[in-house]
């Protein structure tokens, strides 16, 4: 059932024009050059510190690396971190555990 609402989801997004991150339910990601990163659409931070972050996403996490970490803003589902950003990885929620 869950893979039939994603497909319509898909389809609606597409077929009307809407933004795919509202839609459904993924994050927006604005990084300028190494020193910002912005995401909007996520669902907590797992993990903070100064050479690494850790978001939950819907669908599993995005692990950000680098050195020197400040977290400028941080609300319910954005945030603004500051630092150099070397790597930036999204991991798939394992299927196991849904």
């Amino acid at each position: 059932m869950k893979k039939v609402a994603s497909q319509m989801k898909r389809w609606v997004t597409h077929h009307m024009q809407l933004p795919a991150d509202v839609m459904m339910d993924l994050p927006r990601i604005t990084m300028i050059g190494q020193l910002h990163i912005y995401i909007e659409n996520h669902r907590g931070v797992l993990r903070f510190s100064n050479e690494e972050l850790r978001l939950l996403l819907k669908e599993g996490q995005l692990l950000i690396k680098g050195n020197g970490f400040v977290l400028k803003t941080i609300l319910p589902e954005e945030l603004l971190l500051e630092g150099t950003i070397e790597h930036v990885q999204f991991i798939e929620k394992d299927p196991a555990n849904t």
